[in-house]
């Protein structure tokens, strides 16, 4: 897990620099779906199949994903966002 979320922060790195500029309501769905795809993983690890769900969000919360260093957009677009009222 620790190497796909190593993989996945390069992408969302990227795609975080491209669509900064979008509106802040965007990025919490995004970061949402990705932890949903990754408890699917997980979910798939352990012999179940299916979305992750239900249980799951107890069984991996947020906060494991964070201590993995997931990247969430919405952090790194509200960071931008800050560095630009900076700047002004």
């Amino acid at each position: 897990m620790k190497c796909i979320t190593g993989d996945l922060n390069k992408s969302l790195r990227g795609w975080n620099e491209y669509f900064k500029h979008s509106h802040k309501a965007t990025f919490p769905g995004i970061d949402s779906w990705i932890r949903m795809r990754l408890r699917s993983i997980l979910r798939k690890r352990r012999g179940g199949k299916g979305r992750g769900r239900g249980a799951d969000h107890q069984r991996w919360p947020n906060a494991y994903f964070a201590n993995l260093g997931l990247l969430t957009v919405t952090a790194a677009h509200a960071l931008a966002c800050q560095s630009q009222r900076g700047n002004h």
